[in-house]
């Protein structure tokens, strides 16, 4: 289950808007589907976004530059939607501009590639079963097995002069029912005696992702050291189990890794990770970061070995709060806040070949950008700026790699000048999809609050718009709920796809997303009824005037904070809307509270328990939940849900399609019992969009 979450990660920058699945494990002696991924002449003369052709995206991830900073190599998923399977494999491209070629020939997938040198580069292949490390070399001709680790790994890095690799295996620490009762082979039953027994889409079967090293010398590597025995807790962290939360020092002698070392209640209420440095020598382990009772992630040493730049968040249980840029000194074991007087996010963190800077990504208006700050000054300059959003870079002298992505485009490489931040694309992985395919336009427009504030708003308009034309239009609600609706390509929530089926789409920046400062983002926590409730209303409001939208025929759609925004919405619409789809909601505060998973979300969030009479904030989200308004419920509405999802659980949406019937309102269920917060699988997912517009336009159209 882990190294599917990881390759997940490796896909996509941002949780709430994967939809991902790493397919089943593939051997060499298991026929592999066709991977058609060439469109119809059908879909080519339709000339605009399907559900179909989204599916035939190749998905490009995590590019590795080789050292002489000459060839980039980076993972291409495809999938077959009629097998509901996927592959990855490893493509290579000169940084200077050419063709990307693929490198090698193997059944199953390729990815986690890592360079060795200039020549030769590893990775993990399923291609025999179990995912195992391999190496090959740039012609990809004859790789060679590197482990045989027991069970297979999650992922792998090598120690900086290529001695030594860590890897990250599933380990089972805890005694359950099956130990205890080997006599009873087939009962099915799991027990819980503390909180956590379930995380995000799975339920705890007592194995935990641990980190191991070995040297490489000679031969198949078949056990490494486990540096976390007996230990009852993940890194990297639950649930995207994403290997950059590990890394070895420049010279190999201490892995710094991040990890939340607590269980039960205590991991449940909160979101204390921290970093900590093992010593391969010694064997001792030390917490840098025991201070801070937030997140603390992504170590990252200077070339030096002197510093460590990471991630932390300051207040505990507050999971969207300022991700601060830290410096760790590992000789005075003392810290430094870099970006005190910057006012937004910093991730990705990247030292300069010298030291004297570190690059990171952070947003600007809803948008993701490359930034460097100066460590000395802390002077920050900008480097790019656009509608975009970049996801990594790397650094090569005045030149920068870097993926992003954009409505109307989905992830590709660009080289980037660090002086002048003029962009050169470097691939195009989805060339046979956008030669045929016209996009809409977004564009930015800036709307008025009721309190007086500025909200941009992206409007998304139909590929052939005519402005002489009236269409219906949908007031997109971000999930998070503290995820900025930027320029993000999503494999659901797609507003190219949206768009193509003749809709205007008005996704608002309301108060509580990142990218406008922390009190905009700050806002929402414990006043989800408040503020950003009417900027929704601010920003439908500004745009149904405009001639082309008809406001007779205006839907609202959402998913998690989302789907919680349009069953708010449903109860206090005031007739603006004649169609809802809510996916994944929160419906019912107090159910929620006591069936989600991670309970320091709710309890920063909403304002703490529902038992807790005496909090004033908690009580007021109570009394405003969704639920207390379905008398007023009078528009139809779709409800869709996946039975694995833990965190906003599916009896959430039933009950909200139970009362929705029972008040007689038109409604529809759509469940998906193999699902989680997300549609993974291309089936579901393409028969979700199908459904989907299906609902709209029986009520708009």
């Amino acid at each position: 289950m882990r190294i599917l979450i990881s390759l997940m990660i490796a896909l996509f920058a941002f949780s709430w808007s994967c939809n991902q699945d790493a397919g089943k494990t593939a051997t060499e002696n298991t026929p592999q589907p066709e991977f058609n991924i060439e469109l119809t002449q059908a879909e080519k003369d339709g000339g605009v976004m399907t559900p179909e052709i989204l599916w035939k995206f190749r998905r490009l991830s995590d590019p590795q530059l080789s050292p002489d900073g000459k060839k980039v190599i980076f993972g291409l998923t495809v999938y077959d939607a009629p097998t509901n399977e996927s592959k990855t494999e490893i493509f290579m491209i000169p940084f200077n501009g050419g063709e990307a070629e693929k490198v090698m020939e193997l059944g199953g997938s390729q990815f986690n590639q890592r360079w060795l040198d200039n020549e030769q580069f590893a990775f993990i292949s399923t291609h025999e079963g179990t995912a195992q490390v391999y190496k090959a070399s740039v012609s990809g001709a004859d790789p060679k097995k590197v482990t045989n680790i027991e069970g297979g790994i999650n992922s792998f890095e090598y120690s900086p002069d290529g001695s030594k690799i860590l890897y990250t295996k599933d380990v089972k620490v805890v005694k359950d029912l099956e130990d205890k009762y080997p006599d009873l082979p087939k009962a099915n039953a799991i027990a819980a005696d503390d909180l956590m027994y379930r995380h995000w889409n799975h339920w705890n079967d007592d194995k935990f992702s641990h980190i191991f090293y070995a040297s490489t010398g000679d031969g198949l590597i078949k056990k490494g050291k486990d540096i976390m025995k007996d230990e009852p807790w993940d890194s990297p962290l639950s649930p995207w189990f994403d290997n950059a939360q590990i890394t070895w020092s420049p010279d190999g002698n201490t892995i710094a890794y991040t990890c939340k070392k607590l269980t039960g209640k205590e991991y449940a209420v909160s979101t204390n990770s921290d970093i900590y440095l093992y010593n391969l020598q010694t064997g001792e382990t030390a917490n840098i970061t025991k201070e801070n009772k937030g997140y603390d992630k992504y170590p990252v040493y200077s070339h030096d070995g002197r510093y460590i730049a990471y991630e932390s968040m300051e207040t505990p249980g507050y999971e969207s709060d300022k991700n601060r840029l830290f410096v760790y000194d590992t000789e005075t074991q003392t810290r430094q806040y870099l970006t005190k007087d910057f006012e937004e996010n910093a991730s990705g963190l990247t030292w300069s070949e010298d030291d004297t800077k570190i690059y990171f990504v952070s947003g600007i208006h809803a948008t993701y950008q490359l930034y460097k700050m100066d460590v000395q000054s802390r002077e920050v300059t900008q480097i790019t700026d656009g509608h975009h959003n970049y996801q990594s870079f790397a650094l090569n002298g005045n030149k920068m790699l870097g993926m992003k992505m954009k409505h109307s485009m989905a992830s590709e490489l660009f080289v980037v000048d660090e002086e002048s931040g003029e962009e050169t694309r470097l691939t195009h992985v989805n060339k046979h999809i956008y030669d045929h395919i016209t996009m809409g336009k977004s564009e930015e427009r800036w709307v008025e609050t009721t309190d007086g504030k500025k909200m941009l708003v992206w409007v998304i308009y139909p590929p052939d718009f005519d402005d002489t034309k009236s269409y219906p239009a949908l007031l997109y609600c971000q999930g998070g709920p503290q995820s900025a609706v930027s320029h993000f390509f999503s494999y659901r929530w797609n507003f190219q796809m949206m768009a193509a089926n003749d809709y205007v789409i008005v996704a608002p920046n309301r108060r509580g997303l990142p990218t406008f400062g922390q009190e905009w983002n700050r806002q929402i926590s414990g006043d989800y009824s408040g503020q950003n409730i009417d900027d929704y209303f601010s920003a439908i409001d500004a745009l149904k005037k405009e001639p082309f939208i008809d406001e007779e025929r205006l839907g609202a759609v959402g998913a998690s904070y989302g789907g919680y925004s349009v069953f708010y919405l449903a109860g206090h619409h005031q007739g603006r809307f004649s169609a809802f789809i809510s996916h994944c909601g929160m419906f019912n505060f107090e159910s929620f509270y006591a069936a989600t998973e991670e309970t320091f979300f709710p309890n920063h969030d909403i304002g703490g328990a529902f038992w807790d009479k005496d909090n004033k904030v908690a009580q007021r989200s109570y009394e405003n939940s969704p639920h207390k308004f379905v008398q007023n419920w009078d528009t139809p509405i779709m409800i869709i849900t996946g039975g694995k999802d833990f965190r906003i659980p599916y009896t959430e949406s039933l009950q909200a399609f139970n009362a929705a019937q029972l008040n007689d309102v038109p409604s529809r269920l759509l469940y998906f019992p193999e699902e989680s917060h997300f549609v993974l699988k291309p089936q579901n997912s393409i028969l979700w969009q199908h459904e989907f517009f299906g609902w709209l336009d029986k009520y708009l159209k």
